[in-house]
């Protein structure tokens, strides 16, 4: 693992388009059917430039919706790759799991890694390579659940934050699994877990204190709601909870990251608290091919929708990071 929270690095200014309120012109929204059930699921595509530096595939966290990533992923477009984002089944504009508009549940995180097996094979098999896979939070677990179990083979991985644990971070996640099956076993487990906030966890905080210090971003996703009602979602069930802890357990199975032969960087910040950062740290410790880069109190949970010193310097980590383990290929 090579850690490059003391490398230097040179700030570059954000190159993305500023209307982050705006779908692009030459990005193009539609639906895919996948394995996993009837709904089908919506993505956003960018076209493969005339010489495409790769294609890109993004993938957001818990509760989340592309709109909010609009500005990275025009930006990697920019930068010459074809670029795709989909929402996970049952959320955003992807129908819903649970009994109501609001909570986000799911029955079992195999669920996810199958669409996203399905829905890679097909995209991977019609974009130019070399094909990466980035993803956020929830995204990043699942991307990185997903190369673990041999269901997609990315040429590299980049995760944002990924919820590899969650608070907690003190106490371990067989012991929060064990709180949270009873806790979802005391009632309906699509109930939802909390009230009023975006922690995925046993112990809430306010929502605005998690995500970022950038009011502007934070505000374009209060923008995109209003814009488009339907995607709004709100706390997770018990049933989320508890089938989250089961799948981070899974990953921190004896030899399951140590067999992952991918090159991985990971994107983290110290004052995480969404995700466990101790998790994270682990994490990149156990992966053969890990590169890890840290941030301090400068950066919260959402670090490519936080104040541009923070974005540039993760923009141009993931940039050195893809040049080096996938390089443009002819």
């Amino acid at each position: 693992m090579e850690t490059l929270e003391n490398k230097p690095v040179s700030p570059e200014p954000a190159s993305a388009a500023r209307a982050r309120r705006a779908i692009p012109e030459d990005a193009v929204e539609s639906r895919w059917n996948g394995p996993s059930g009837p709904e089908p699921l919506r993505r956003i595509d960018w076209p493969a430039p005339s010489a495409p530096r790769g294609s890109l595939l993004f993938l957001p966290g818990r509760g989340d919706t592309y709109e909010k990533w609009l500005e990275s992923l025009d930006q990697w477009h920019r930068e010459g790759w074809a670029v795709s984002s989909i929402d996970w089944r049952g959320q955003s504009l992807s129908g819903r799991l649970g009994f109501d508009a609001t909570t986000g549940h799911v029955g079992d995180f195999g669920l996810w890694i199958d669409d996203l097996a399905a829905f890679w094979s097909a995209w991977a098999a019609e974009r130019p390579g070399p094909h990466v896979l980035v993803g956020h939070s929830m995204g990043g677990h699942l991307a990185m659940r997903a190369v673990a179990q041999g269901k997609v083979a990315p040429d590299a991985l980049v995760l944002s934050a990924p919820m590899l644990g969650i608070h907690p971070a003190w106490l371990p996640a067989n012991l929060l699994h064990v709180a949270a099956r009873g806790l979802a076993a005391l009632g309906d487990p699509r109930r939802p877990a909390w009230k009023h906030n975006e922690k995925p966890g046993l112990l809430p905080q306010a929502r605005s204190r998690l995500l970022t210090h950038d009011d502007d971003r934070y505000a374009d996703e209060a923008w995109w709601r209003r814009e488009r009602p339907g995607i709004a979602m709100g706390p997770a069930s018990w049933g989320w909870i508890e089938r989250a802890l089961a799948s981070i357990r899974l990953l921190e199975g004896r030899g399951v990251l140590e067999a992952v032969e991918v090159p991985v960087l990971l994107l983290a910040t110290r004052h995480d608290g969404l995700v466990s950062w101790p998790a994270i740290r682990r994490a990149a410790r156990r992966l053969p091919r890990a590169e890890l880069v840290v941030f301090g109190g400068e950066s919260r949970h959402e670090i490519l929708r936080e104040s541009d010193v923070v974005r540039d310097r993760a923009l141009s980590a993931i940039r050195d990071f893809l040049n080096r383990t996938a390089p443009a290929r002819g």
